[in-house]
């Protein structure tokens, strides 16, 4: 999940520890991970007017994803809404050619915190044949958390907009607010909060058109200052507000640069994490006409995904001898990461290990193992990766490796590490096995 998505993969390996001259072989599972609910809700679209057909009234299905589903309270978390099947089809004859639509949309807060969150995908589609059903298409945002404890997530209005031969729109409005809960998240209880917020008007607009700027708990009569984002630089399109006695203000924002992918507030001149808020996703439309006898390429990168490979699922571990115990020693099975998301988020590979059970009952404690990662980053790659510090993996877990959040993040990486499980001296002799289950995310 792209995006996007940090995307949460647990895979176990069974550390068969050959404890005092008996070995143990084992085999890898892969659990299946916990995915967001893909749910149905029913939605009125209304085609263009030159459509000359009624509205819709139809289900639409569709699922949001996190990249980080249990964060801290002053955390930035993306979210990802995918309308894995519209309800809206094409509403005419004509056959729709790839990349001449642009979703927007808003997704429903719940829980510890509450609001809407604008969203926004790229101008990237299929061919659509003539009253063919629309693909499906991802639109994503980001917002901070503010208050500890369980929150929702909930799909709701979108719109598709397509630029071909005409600029229409056919916006999709969830009939009974709000849809199903597809996700929820656990923020935990952080020090002192940003409360700051925005909300757009719109979600997306032609170049120059202003977008109507709101912001809450903002210092009283403060000067605030609007600005579009390209990522995470700042582009020219700037504007200003005051805030009144309770913290609120209402600012219109001209939005000029077509690179534009989300608008922020701030008290000052100067972006400040403790002062500001956003981006709220917003999407410029190139509606610019082509000169004549001209044609326009047009061309796009598209993002994959965070995944992990290992080399094998079994770790055979050395002897030791009844009465002297010592180390059993052995290596990870080399895991490769992937990140091909291509936006700002980093990622984190995490590890924690069962208690090892032998004959009788008997066992070593799970504390008892430790490792040294080595991580190696493949060159090109925008990220790099770092290892976890050495020490005991635990039923607590530990760090194996990561890679630090960027203005664009990603690349191919290989995560090693020496193992040792820490085998006391008299422990029983038999066969022990624990289960190392590696999370990414």
């Amino acid at each position: 999940m792209g995006s996007g998505t940090r995307r949460r993969r647990r895979w176990a390996a069974f550390l068969g520890a050959a404890a005092l001259s008996v070995t143990a072989g084992g085999a890898l599972a892969c659990p299946a991970s916990a995915e967001p609910a893909q749910v149905d809700f029913g939605t009125h679209c209304v085609p263009p007017p030159i459509a000359g057909i009624p509205a819709i009234d139809g289900t639409t299905t569709a699922k949001i994803t996190v990249d980080d589903a249990t964060p801290t309270v002053g955390d930035t978390v993306t979210v990802t809404y995918t309308v894995v099947k519209p309800a809206a089809s094409n509403p005419v004859d004509i056959d729709l050619p790839a990349d001449i639509m642009t979703p927007t949309g808003k997704v429903a807060l719940g829980g510890a915190q509450t609001g809407d969150l604008t969203v926004a995908g790229p101008k990237k589609n299929d061919p659509v044949p003539g009253k063919g059903a629309f693909p499906s298409f991802s639109m994503t945002g980001t917002f901070t958390v503010t208050a500890p404890g369980a929150i929702t997530l909930s799909p709701g209005d979108y719109n598709i907009h397509t630029s071909y031969l005409l600029e229409l729109d056919t916006p999709c409005t969830v009939i009974t607010p709000p849809a199903p809960v597809s996700e929820t998240i656990t923020a935990t209880g952080g020090g002192q909060t940003n409360h700051r917020a925005i909300s757009l008007g719109s979600a997306s607009g032609s170049p120059g058109a202003g977008v109507t700027v709101t912001g809450t708990d903002f210092a009283p009569g403060a000067a605030v200052t609007l600005a579009g984002r390209a990522g995470a630089a700042e582009t020219a399109d700037k504007a200003t507000a005051t805030a009144d006695a309770q913290g609120s203000f209402s600012g219109s924002l001209a939005v000029s640069d077509k690179a534009t992918t989300g608008v922020v507030a701030y008290e000052g001149s100067v972006w400040s994490d403790d002062k500001g808020a956003g981006p709220a996703a917003y999407v410029v439309i190139d509606d610019t006409p082509l000169p004549a006898d001209s044609q326009k390429l047009n061309s796009s990168v598209k993002a994959g995904t965070l995944s992990m490979t290992q080399a094998g699922d079994t770790v055979e571990l050395a002897a030791v001898d009844y009465g002297k115990g010592g180390f059993s020693r052995g290596s990870l099975q080399t895991v490769t990461v992937k990140d091909f998301r291509g936006g700002p988020a980093g990622w984190s590979l995490t590890g924690k290990v069962t208690d090892f059970t032998g004959p009788g009952g008997a066992k070593i404690d799970a504390a008892k193992l430790g490792w040294t990662p080595v991580c190696g980053t493949k060159a090109g790659s925008p990220s790099t990766c770092r290892a976890g510090s050495p020490g005991s993996v635990g039923s607590a877990g530990a760090t194996l490796a990561s890679a630090p959040n960027g203005a664009l993040t990603g690349g191919e990486f290989t995560v090693d590490a020496r193992l040792s499980l820490n085998v006391p001296a008299f422990t029983p002799p038999g066969s022990y096995s624990g289960v190392l289950t590696l999370t990414l995310t």
